[in-house]
């Protein structure tokens, strides 16, 4: 597989100047930050390894990259997860149909720590265990190359003040991101709050110099909750850019970054993750709640 460096575009949103990194353009089917994440794994060869295990939610974007990486490694995946709804199993869609279309094997293990259970009873010398979302020290691999094209392109354009702006769930991308680059991040945590994300920094990279600035929300907002002002400013989002972001973490990535004062007035990159698949069921949510 060839691996492009993604496009950068310039756009405007609510009146102000923002570039956008394309990594949702990366390739059509391994693209975003989990192909940032998992490019160690697809570009070196483990002779040994006959299977990935890893867990998450059975719409994660993690869980559709890692059943395209098996697929192009010809490995088998097993996936856990603590629940899938009854709807999602007689109507597959997004991540999870795409997944299953790929030959993943999605297994329901409820009431149960994944991790715990994975690490306990599952490994062997012929499986290669990737944590949730790819926080794992192995991403730092893609993502250090994602920094190097980001300062090729800012050098190319003469910009010497930019600001990184990205969402995070684990928040490896922003933390490795910001360990490889003289920029600064900043990120939203979407998932636990910003003592969780600090968390997740520190079990990746012990040096707080190398971690991002984490933007703190005047409201709390819950991960994988209906939030009728993320819909709305993902659909202005689309609108007046013509870029279709993730409904999952893009629109508290957009809401943060115009709240935040340090993000005014200074040249932002916004770093696409991707995750664009698993809109078909967070709109059909929305439409069930909110039209």
């Amino acid at each position: 597989m060839i691996y492009k460096n993604s496009p950068t575009t310039k756009t405007k949103f609510r009146n102000k100047t923002i570039y956008i990194k394309r990594d949702d353009l990366l390739n059509e089917n391994f693209s975003g930050n989990k192909a940032r994440k998992f490019y160690y794994f697809l570009k070196n060869d483990f002779p040994n390894v006959k299977k990935i295990i890893s867990y998450g939610s059975a719409q994660a974007n993690s869980l559709y990259s890692l059943s395209v990486l098996c697929k192009l490694k010809n490995l088998k995946l097993d996936y856990y997860v603590n629940h899938i709804s009854s709807f999602l199993k007689q109507n597959p869609q997004g991540n999870y149909k795409a997944s299953l279309d790929n030959s993943a094997n999605i297994i329901e293990k409820l009431d149960c720590n994944l991790q715990e259970y994975i690490e306990s009873n599952l490994l062997n010398s012929e499986t290669l265990f990737l944590e949730e979302g790819g926080r794992v020290k192995e991403a730092e691999f893609g993502i250090k190359i994602l920094a190097d094209e980001i300062k090729v392109w800012a050098s190319e354009n003469n910009i010497k003040d930019l600001k990184i702006m990205l969402p995070s769930g684990t928040g490896t991308t922003a933390l490795f991101l910001q360990k490889n680059l003289s920029f600064d991040v900043y990120t939203v945590s979407c998932v636990g709050g910003s003592e969780y994300l600090k968390k997740q920094f520190f079990h990746l990279e012990k040096n707080e110099k190398y971690h991002p600035k984490i933007l703190e929300m005047s409201k709390k907002y819950h991960f994988g909750k209906l939030y009728k002002e993320f819909y709305e400013i993902w659909k202005d989002i689309k609108n007046e850019t013509n870029i279709e972001f993730d409904l999952l973490y893009d629109p508290l990535g957009f809401i943060s970054m115009l709240e935040e004062k340090d993000l005014k007035k200074e040249n932002i990159l916004y770093i696409h993750q991707g995750g664009v698949l698993g809109n078909e069921t967070m709109i059909d949510r929305y439409k069930r709640k909110y039209i």
